[in-house]
């Protein structure tokens, strides 16, 4: 009897631990997909003519979402492509200068939309585990600058949410930079501190 009930509890933790990751990144795209629809909206009724989407089949409503998203990105390019020269250089720069950059939050949203692509260094030059107690507690953190005395401002970020965290400013006997990619140290706060035997262990690497 108790192997019989072993067996179904491993198979269905089994079939969860497949089948949910593949759920969640289904749910992911879905709440994606119904942002982006929420947003186009009014474009895709001037292109269909219709005031009320639910008039029309599903085939409609995604070709004419299609053709929505085709006309944003080739708008995009165009864009682009009159950035390039100097008349279209000199008239963004004016609208920023004059419009865009007395918007609250415009160069909050511009500086996010530029690291996302990757078009700005990232703020994290480094990693390391710091001692923000003095004592032998050590905590994950993202250094984001050094200065000229030798001393590091650092991130602690929480998890499994590492947009929220802290900021200290260390001495350096109190800062162990250890050799691990920002991605690698970001996911395990993600994980709430699985895969913290790598970063442990590149610490030690990079003391001896």
């Amino acid at each position: 009897m108790n192997t019989i009930k072993s067996f179904v509890k491993m198979s269905l933790l089994g079939g969860s631990i497949v089948l949910l990751p593949i759920g969640l990144l289904l749910a992911a795209f879905g709440w994606v997909f119904g942002l982006i629809e929420l947003l186009i909206q009014p474009l895709t009724k001037l292109v269909t003519g219709e005031s009320d989407l639910s008039q029309l089949t599903v085939i409609e409503k995604l070709s004419a979402d299609a053709i929505v998203l085709g006309l944003i990105i080739a708008a995009c390019f165009l864009i682009g492509i009159i950035i390039k020269t100097q008349v279209g250089q000199f008239i963004h720069e004016q609208l920023e200068g004059r419009i865009l950059n007395v918007a609250p939050g415009y160069n909050l949203i511009k500086e996010t939309v530029l690291q996302f692509l990757g078009n700005r260094p990232s703020p994290f030059s480094s990693v390391a585990l710091v001692r923000i107690f003095g004592n032998e507690t050590m905590v994950t953190a993202f250094v984001t600058e050094r200065h000229e005395n030798g001393s590091y401002t650092v991130f602690v970020p929480t998890g499994p949410n590492p947009t929220s965290g802290n900021i200290y400013h260390m001495k350096p006997e109190f800062v162990n930079l250890i050799d691990q990619s920002v991605e690698d140290v970001m996911r395990s706060i993600i994980s709430c501190g699985a895969g913290s035997d790598a970063i442990l262990k590149a610490m030690h690497q990079t003391s001896v």
